[in-house]
């Protein structure tokens, strides 16, 4: 299903009344040294990128004692957190659900906007799809018995061609929540095509789960989008200062502006990470700041700021 007019785009959103909101996924350990990220590290992440959001995600809560040290940055900084939980291997799912239990209850539910069970498990075949919906029902069962929680989404993130696969509706259908990523980049789109076909991606996902779901009433994010700064080009792709700037201004602000809330994958460059050998250095520069500074990259100002 392509497609090919504002017309079609509304049909699945509806007319927006408001702009989209703006997050970043964050990364968890210290480029200095790859040791786990403190609170105040933490605390200087949320102050660099406080000007223009106050919402952040990461990607698991027991790995790098993540929720334990994200707490009190969340509180002194009152930002609001999309919170992961790993839920490939039995011992790994088991330690995240103990950090649910042991440090939910110290922070009012208000800072945590939902809760995430995988990062595109389904994308790489981690778990089947009747695996990970019985995951995220009992996530849900642990969380919504927390003092306070019962209203806190609960659901997945993956890759908005997974989710369009009908063999995944299992888990559409647990979720409360759900996050489709698209990268027009890993696509090998050259910048004249990314738009179109980041816009086309995410429609597809997006019609495909309200369908699922029966209702358009279900919240919904683009839970990984960006362009890398450097690095390998792959296939059309070409990782550029000036080309993610681009794509930001087209894709990113473009589909807030039709009210699609969207998380940018990443904040940070992540300088900790081993260069790939597939596509040189691109896993590094991903970050729409640098590892060690507080100005952005490039503008990020959108034309309805």
């Amino acid at each position: 299903m392509r497609f090919n007019s504002i017309a079609a785009l509304f049909s699945v959103v509806g007319y927006a009344s408001a702009i989209g909101s703006l997050g970043f996924d964050l990364g968890v350990q210290r480029n200095s040294d790859s040791a786990c990220k403190t609170s105040d590290d933490y605390i200087s992440d949320f102050e660099t990128i406080s000007g223009y959001t106050d919402t952040v995600r990461v990607y698991a809560s027991s790995d790098c004692y993540t929720l334990a040290n994200i707490i009190p940055a969340l509180k002194e900084k009152n930002f609001k957190l999309f919170l992961g939980v790993w839920p490939t291997d039995d011992s790994h799912f088991a330690s995240e659900k103990a950090a649910l239990s042991a440090y939910l209850p110290t922070i009012d539910a208000s800072y945590i906007l939902g809760i995430t069970v995988g990062s595109e498990a389904l994308y790489r075949a981690d778990l089947s799809a009747s695996d990970l919906a019985s995951r995220i029902d009992e996530v849900r069962e642990l969380v919504h018995a927390i003092d306070g929680y019962s209203n806190v989404p609960v659901g997945t993130v993956d890759s908005w061609n997974v989710l369009v696969d009908g063999a995944n509706a299992d888990v559409i259908s647990s979720s409360d929540i759900v996050f489709a990523n698209a990268f027009s980049y890993w696509q090998g789109q050259t910048m004249a095509n990314s738009s179109h076909s980041f816009v086309d991606d995410i429609m597809q996902a997006l019609q495909v789960i309200q369908s699922t779901k029966g209702s358009t009433d279900i919240s919904f994010w683009i839970g990984e989008t960006g362009w890398p700064t450097s690095g390998g080009s792959y296939e059309s792709s070409v990782p550029s200062v000036d080309n993610a700037a681009q794509f930001w201004q087209e894709s990113i602000c473009g589909i807030r502006a039709w009210g699609i809330n969207t998380l940018v994958f990443e904040a940070f460059d992540e300088s900790w990470k081993p260069v790939t050998s597939g596509v040189s250095g691109v896993e590094t520069h991903w970050g729409v700041w640098t590892d060690d500074s507080t100005s952005p990259k490039f503008s990020l100002s959108c034309e309805f700021d």
